[in-house]
């Protein structure tokens, strides 16, 4: 019964700092899907703008994946962060761009024409 005893005990010591040296190695890991913070958040997406509504304050813009969004290529409307940037450019350009969601809504956050 002893050795029964000890053999639960021990294997309860093993798991317990198997479990607690993992945790402990994967300190310096990011975690996080890349779609609030890190790398992923800056990264520019590609795109050309299909339609330009400085009334409604939107964007129409065909773009590839927006890997911080986790959104596969397609056509979508999206808000813009600063009006200026409807000024910037015109349908057919072609264009580099961050997108966000912000309170909720998918944002042009950066754009640059290319």
């Amino acid at each position: 019964m002893k050795n029964v005893f000890a053999s639960i005990v021990m294997g309860c010591v093993v798991a317990t700092s198997t479990a607690a040296y993992a945790a402990g190695d994967m300190g310096d890991m990011n975690m996080d899907s890349g779609a609030q913070h890190g790398n992923g958040q800056n990264s520019m997406s590609h795109g050309e703008v299909k339609k330009v509504d400085t009334a409604a304050g939107k964007l129409t813009i065909k773009h590839g994946p927006l890997e911080n969004l986790g959104m596969e290529a397609m056509t979508m409307v999206f808000t813009v962060k600063d009006p200026a940037m409807l000024s910037q450019v015109k349908v057919g350009d072609r264009i580099d761009f961050v997108a966000e969601e912000v309170n909720g809504t998918l944002t042009v956050t950066k754009l640059q024409k290319q």
